[in-house]
């Protein structure tokens, strides 16, 4: 219980410098449980983090596939294609073990079809998104799917290269 007392103290002084806020919310982090006991904090469970870097974060990382925020798709369709269940099923475990993270899940569409049937096939992108991640072990409470339609191009020419830019769902974490 003294230990436990002891790192609590140095977190909170911790805390007070600026340089090591980082650091002290890492000792928190490690504290699970009763005793004491120091686990490996899940932010960097599985994510290729260096746990001894306080400036390191996998979803700002460049090199880490939970960079990559965005799913395309085909003409008329909103099935994830094998090319970014990968990318899926990373946020998915993200969330799995980050249960104080959530996203938000942005359907959109090209500019082709009607609002309405645009808005639909948005949500229809979100919502194939929502339903991979929660057979994955992310948390109903952790994702939220909207439909943006063809409000939000990405790309703005009205050809097939602009099209396909804009056919997507985009992955947003909460405070971004």
């Amino acid at each position: 219980m003294k230990k436990l007392w002891g790192v609590l103290m140095i977190s909170m002084l911790s805390a007070c410098a600026s340089q090591t806020t980082q650091q002290a919310v890492e000792v928190e982090e490690r504290l699970i449980g009763s005793g004491g006991v120091e686990q490996q904090a899940s932010t960097a469970e599985g994510q290729g983090v260096n746990s001894n870097d306080a400036t390191f974060h996998p979803l700002k990382d460049p090199n880490n596939i939970l960079s990559k925020r965005s799913i395309y798709y085909d003409f008329d369709s909103y099935v994830v294609m094998n090319e970014y269940r990968a990318l899926v099923l990373a946020h998915a475990d993200y969330l799995r073990k980050n249960v104080n993270a959530g996203v938000l899940l942005q359907g959109n569409t090209d500019s082709r079809g009607s609002r309405e049937y645009n808005l639909a096939l948005g949500q229809r992108r979100a919502d194939s998104v929502k339903n991979i991640m929660l057979l994955s072990g992310a948390k109903a409470s952790q994702v939220e799917s909207v439909s943006l339609g063809e409000e939000k191009p990405r790309a703005m020419n009205q050809d097939e290269s602009s099209w396909s830019e804009n056919r997507r769902t985009d992955i947003i974490y909460w405070g971004e």
